[in-house]
């Protein structure tokens, strides 16, 4: 049998076969979002991991969380089933290292501890509830290849904003490069209270003037950040990167390229000017509901939601007009893989099992020692 994973220092998916099984160190990791669960398992390598199988189930656990306070019944079963299976899926694999966190919905839940807790009695998995710094530092993590200077690029960006848009919450960073050293400073985080689900909960699907009501809504919580930072003054200098992570950019993206279905190899990575990803939200935008949900790249699955995405999308591109957006297909369990797969490499002996640098301090989790950026 041949499964098809992903190593993350190269390009495209390489095949994976049965035997691969025994060639570890495997490692498992769980992202509970407020909109979807993924699951990753990977195999350690010289320059990262290798993706042998992966899993991911929209499961909307945050839905109704924003009247209510509180996870809602069909919301935390949904998500059960499919923690169920990420448990029975990570059985089938020697991992020597696991981790799983829970994000924005259980950050913000009252019963989001006592849901965690029904998680473990279950299926038999511990899930850690993770900070909004946390998070944005396994998405830098994960996406510190992409820092690297486009070839075509004469002016070395000294600067990135990376963002992820997610159910509940959008986190940005901010961030100072070395490009002679190839790392990434930390310079400062903020989690939005606003994602893909709250948006479209409060102003619906995006569709007419509500549009804009929700970019203005997304800059009103980003104009405190901005006026920290004074980021838009170093984007005019033109020495600035701007890096998505989300479902929402990789959409667009795909609709940017016109492509008859969503095709991951053609997405991670890749570099489109800002007016590209803009005219891929105007094509979406004059689409009705019906036509979204037969677009290959958004589906019935994701229709009422994407707006809200671009919403989001737009008010961080009108605020920092950043020439050109790097689209990243990765997020937290890559950036999980990549810290264990690390620390796995340093503990037993065998040379660094990572993608880049932070000259920064170590810190014991839940699940063992792990490099904090």
């Amino acid at each position: 049998m041949i499964r098809y994973g992903t190593d993350h220092n190269l390009s495209g998916p390489v095949p994976v076969h049965a035997s691969a099984r025994r060639t570890g160190p495997f490692f498992g990791a769980i992202d509970l979002g407020t909109n979807n669960c993924r699951l990753m398992i990977a195999a350690g390598t010289p320059n990262g991991f290798r993706v042998v199988d992966s899993f991911n189930r929209s499961v909307r656990l945050g839905e109704g969380l924003r009247a209510s306070g509180r996870l809602a019944e069909e919301s935390m079963k949904r998500a059960l089933d499919a923690l169920r299976i990420c448990a029975e899926r990570m059985k089938q694999w020697p991992l020597v290292h696991m981790r799983a966190v829970a994000t924005e919905a259980c950050r913000q839940a009252a019963n989001g501890r006592e849901f965690l807790a029904r998680v473990q009695h279950e299926t038999g998995l511990t899930i850690d509830i993770i900070t909004a710094r946390e998070e944005a530092e396994l998405a830098l993590e994960s996406c510190s290849p992409l820092f690297r200077q486009p070839e075509h690029k004469p002016v070395r960006a000294d600067r990135g904003v990376l963002f992820d848009i997610g159910g509940g919450s959008t986190e940005v960073a901010w961030v100072r490069i070395d490009p002679e050293r190839q790392t990434q400073t930390l310079i400062g985080t903020t989690s939005v209270p606003v994602g893909v689900i709250t948006l479209q909960e409060m102003f619906g699907e995006g569709h007419g003037a509500s549009y804009e009501t929700m970019v203005q809504h997304v800059q009103d919580y980003l104009k405190g950040f901005e006026n920290v930072h004074r980021i838009r003054r170093e984007v005019t200098h033109g020495k600035t990167r701007l890096i998505g992570t989300s479902g929402t950019v990789t959409t667009l993206a795909g609709v940017a390229l016109s492509l008859p279905r969503y095709n991951r190899t053609a997405i991670d990575g890749l570099t489109l000017p800002g007016l590209s990803m803009m005219d891929a939200i105007g094509s979406l935008r004059s689409l009705d509901r019906d036509e979204l949900a037969n677009h290959p790249c958004v589906g019935a699955e994701r229709m009422k939601l994407v707006l809200p995405g671009c919403a989001i999308f737009e008010a961080i591109h009108r605020l920092w007009p950043v020439e050109d957006v790097t689209i990243a297909d990765r997020g937290l369990r890559d950036g999980m893989l990549l810290r264990m797969a690390r620390d796995h490499g340093q503990r037993s002996g065998k040379g660094r099992h990572t993608t880049s640098r932070h000259a920064t301090p170590r810190s014991r989790g839940p699940f063992g020692t792990y490099a904090t950026i």
